[in-house]
């Protein structure tokens, strides 16, 4: 198999060395960085990842480096391809996205200065909360093109939403379509219309009270782990779905996935970091995919957008 490319997650806590672990076990990379500011932390991750190798049977190299936060180490992120930003505060039971958007800016704002220095060339990949307002704060501090700078939340909203319907309706997952726009938030827009049960409307299969009833389920499933988590966040299918993004952009698949993309006329909608459907690849998105609508979904859109836009311009400040 031929390996290629470096790809960096910044942060390792558990959604950035889950995330790390996912890369490395693809095998299609030559290198997979893990960093983050608590000493030893990430080498030692890394030492284990890599002796996972001979059971797994990836060639993957794992390198784990300790930064500081003058830009000690970031060195060991030179020429990445794809760098992931999962480094921030998780949320504790009864916190919103939002309430961590000061001390999760500062952190962002200071890594992506890192990325500029070390990987200027990298596509980024944000998936600190408050998911919508830190990728365009990544994107106004790198000075990337928009198409390079992406976040990562409509695939975890979408699966969330798949699994709930599939779990309803009492069929395998794999037989369920489903699609979340809009914010990563109180204003996520479930897409109903777009959705599917074995090729079936998904209105022919559940009842709209059932239906409403995962769409608000969806809509807080990141509280709901959380909640029952009660000391961190969600971490297996975020960082199932970064993953899935970064391999998007290395292998320059041409995937369209659900992710927060720079909009700039799509739906009627310009200048806003937006969960939309984005072709995906090498240089990040390659177009913002447009899908007919209901009118309530695409009020619902427009109103997110709004809604994201004060605060995009907000966290700038930051």
């Amino acid at each position: 198999m031929a390996r290629k490319g470096k790809v960096t997650v910044v942060g390792a806590g558990f959604y950035g060395s889950t995330t790390a672990q996912r890369l490395a076990e693809y095998d299609v990379f030559e290198e997979v960085v893990l960093t983050d500011i608590v000493e030893g932390k990430p080498e030692g991750l890394a030492l284990d990842m890599n002796q996972s190798r001979p059971i797994e049977g990836f060639e993957t190299k794992v390198t784990g480096q300790t930064t500081g936060a003058g830009g000690e180490g970031y060195e060991a992120i030179a020429g990445s391809d794809i760098v992931i930003i999962t480094a921030g505060l998780p949320r504790k039971p009864g916190m919103s996205r939002m309430d961590l958007i000061e001390t999760n800016a500062k952190i962002v704002r200071n890594v992506t200065e890192n990325v500029v220095k070390h990987a200027p060339e990298a596509v980024l990949i944000v998936v600190s909360n408050p998911l919508d307002e830190m990728t365009a704060l990544a994107a106004k501090v790198s000075g990337f093109p928009a198409e390079r700078v992406i976040g990562q939340a409509g695939m975890l909203d979408t699966a969330r939403f798949t699994n709930f319907v599939a779990e309803k309706a009492g069929v395998p997952v794999g037989s369920v379509r489903t699609l979340t726009l809009g914010s990563h938030g109180d204003t996520m827009v479930p897409v109903p219309s777009a959705c599917t049960v074995d090729g079936k409307p998904l209105t022919d299969v559940l009842a709209a009270d059932d239906i409403e009833e995962l769409v608000v389920r969806t809509r807080n499933g990141g509280a709901e782990v959380v909640a029952l988590l009660k000391t961190g966040s969600a971490y297996y299918a975020p960082s199932a779905a970064a993953a899935r993004m970064a391999r998007a952009v290395a292998e320059d698949s041409g995937r369209v996935l659900p992710v927060c993309a720079w909009v700039d006329g799509q739906y009627g909608i310009s200048g806003v970091y937006l969960g939309v459907e984005a072709e995906i690849g090498a240089g990040g998105v390659k177009r913002v995919v447009e899908r007919d609508l209901t009118e309530s979904e695409l009020s619902g859109l427009r109103a997110a957008a709004e809604a994201v836009r004060a605060k995009q311009a907000d966290v700038s400040s930051l």
